[in-house]
């Protein structure tokens, strides 16, 4: 992969978002509050399945089983539930993930990654069809062969749910197929509807005085050039050497993907959608409060020292983007 791939340009991408955004909001929100920036869009109720891996009611129950299935890993014990718990915001809150192996990195939620065009943050771009088979086959996730994942779920009794999810198909039960119910599962996990969304759609009293100023502070010091888009964040590629100077990186971000000098870490802008309830931050997961990242941000980022009000004021509009969580049971626990 080069580092085309792998790094994407910061102006260009400021100027598709500006242009593409601006379109969108034009058409779609007429009330839309002044001031705001036209980056900042809010959050799909649906996102689009893609020609080879059309939704059903069926696939989207298999996949979910399939995520909560802890037989679907070399203990016995883990499940995609484990890291991502969509009991709690998508994410095990601690700082590196732990599946069957201790992980490199800490975990990003699962809400709204749909909307993703890259899912991790060293710039792999890949599908969730893809992914969700990559990460039932990586040691330190599940830790399991293809083959091996067929076979554990036809033994635990799985065929029937493969016949109806994947009608017509002379053996529905494969990989690939575990692999698309995941993906249409996950692309249900959206959180729409946040205080942020409202007051874009018109309801200027969905925003409180200090969430607005701390929006106006987010725009004004030059956080929504990177993190912008209905994720507010996840689009672009940028360096971040704070923890390099600190001596808390052990990981090189994008340079471990392309192998090129200069994507020495550099990472993907992460999406700031739900951020109050993913701590803790960055991809080493070494800052536990919101506060603290926010100051971080502004200091190594952006050349800011920014005040406590100001970092208070900002951490309040963060707030405002805790969207609404699906309901969604573990199918083992109602059978």
């Amino acid at each position: 992969m080069t580092r085309s791939t792998v790094r994407l340009s910061l102006t260009l991408g400021f100027t598709i978002l500006l242009f593409g955004t601006y379109s969108c909001v034009k058409s779609d929100q007429p009330t839309r509050p002044e001031g705001v920036s036209d980056l900042l869009v809010t959050l799909p109720v649906s996102v689009e399945d893609p020609p080879d891996n059309p939704s059903t009611s069926a696939k989207i129950r298999l996949g979910q089983r399939l995520f909560f299935e802890q037989k679907l890993s070399r203990s016995g014990l883990t499940s995609c539930n484990t890291c991502h718990d969509l009991s709690n915001a998508g994410v095990d809150h601690l700082t590196r993930a732990i599946g069957e192996m201790v992980g490199q990195r800490n975990t990003p939620t699962i809400f709204n990654a749909a909307l993703l065009s890259s899912h991790f943050a060293d710039g792999g771009s890949f599908s969730l069809e893809e992914i969700a088979k990559g990460l039932i086959v990586a040691h330190e996730h599940l830790d399991l062969s293809g083959a091996e994942a067929v076979a554990l779920l036809r033994e635990a009794g799985y065929q029937d749910d493969f016949n109806a999810a994947f009608p017509g198909e002379p053996d529905p039960l494969t990989f690939d197929n575990v692999g698309k119910a995941l993906a249409s599962f996950t692309r249900t996990l959206l959180t729409p509807n946040a205080p942020f969304d409202k007051y874009l759609n018109g309801d200027l009293d969905a925003l409180s005085a200090t969430q607005k100023r701390g929006l106006q502070l987010f725009q004004d010091n030059g956080c929504v050039a990177c993190h912008s888009g209905a994720l507010l964040g996840g689009t672009l590629f940028t360096k971040f050497s704070h923890l390099q100077e600190k001596g808390m990186s052990y990981d090189y971000g994008a340079f471990q993907v392309s192998g090129e000098p200069d994507d020495q870490f550099v990472f993907r802008v992460s999406p700031l959608r739900n951020v109050a309830l993913t701590a803790p931050y960055f991809h080493n997961g070494s800052i536990k409060d919101l506060g603290e990242a926010v100051r971080i941000m502004g200091k190594a980022q952006l050349g800011f020292t920014l005040s406590e009000q100001d970092i208070s004021d900002m951490v309040d509009f963060l707030n405002s983007l805790t969207g609404e969580f699906p309901v969604i049971e573990d199918p083992s626990k109602s059978d």
